[in-house]
């Protein structure tokens, strides 16, 4: 399912204009985007949540060459379900 998809989904179903909910989707999408930026934690009960993790700087190695790379420390997003949605899709 793209975007686009789930904006004429939400406009079909609750008769508010295309636009409108585009505009309410990328604000959501914004939202979450710059709060993981500034490593906020947010949490959609029933859904689950979205944060930052921060990776340890470790040694990797060049497949092509084997030679050693430094790989510095990092923070990365995650999305973790929720239980209530874990089971509902178990179904």
């Amino acid at each position: 399912m793209t975007k686009a998809d789930i904006v004429n989904d939400i406009a079909n179903k609750t008769g508010l204009t295309k636009k409108d909910v585009g505009e309410a989707v990328d604000r959501f999408l914004e939202c979450i985007s710059e709060g993981l930026i500034n490593k906020e934690h947010f949490e959609i009960r029933g859904f689950g949540t979205f944060k930052t993790k921060k990776r340890k700087a470790r040694m990797a190695r060049n497949p092509r060459t084997g030679e050693q790379v430094p790989v510095p420390e990092r923070f990365v997003p995650i999305f973790k379900f929720s239980r209530e949605l874990k089971e509902l899709v178990a179904q």
